[in-house]
């Protein structure tokens, strides 16, 4: 393996992963905090999800060695977007959590070929499906920023009506 000098810019892929590397560390983090909110079945989601985060950066701080890099480290701590006071405030930090983690593995996506690709797909796909449980509904185009909840239209329509379709009132 030849590690790059300083003068070299990472590949994309590199940047990429260590992109995706820092959304698991934070998502990690995340899932400790919005755990000790949720009570019952999505508990049980909970933990299945952080055990589930905690593995890909575990592939991928592999794969950014892979590729000559060194991890990211994680942050000791990480700045929540909102309070995580109850339930409904964690299920909604869950949410966004995997919304985070789905961007970042779009953009993986884009930046890799091959197996990479396929393993950055699955993991857009299964933050996809976890965002949109703790949702209670899903995005239009899970992973790309602008249609993400908050990110413009989508957030006072919904994702359907914001691309355009029309809504059974008009």
């Amino acid at each position: 393996m030849t590690l790059p000098s300083e003068d070299e810019t990472p590949s994309a892929a590199l940047t990429a992963t260590q992109a995706a590397l820092a959304a698991e560390h934070a998502a990690v983090y995340g899932y400790g905090v919005l755990g000790g909110r949720i009570t019952g079945k999505r508990r049980t989601e909970a933990s299945a999800a952080y055990d589930g985060h905690r593995a890909r950066r575990d592939t991928l701080m592999r794969r950014v060695r892979d590729l000559g890099g060194a991890p990211v480290a994680a942050d000791a701590a990480y700045a929540l977007p909102f309070a995580v006071t109850d339930t409904a405030s964690a299920l909604r930090l869950a949410a966004v959590l995997e919304d985070r983690v789905a961007g970042a593995c779009s953009d993986l996506v884009r930046a890799t070929e091959g197996p990479a690709r396929a393993d950055a797909a699955g993991a857009l796909r299964e933050a996809a499906v976890r965002a949109a449980r703790w949702r209670g509904g899903n995005v239009a185009f899970p992973g790309l920023a602008e249609r993400a909840p908050g990110a413009g239209p989508a957030e006072k329509t919904g994702p359907v009506e914001a691309a355009g379709a029309d809504t059974p009132e008009g």
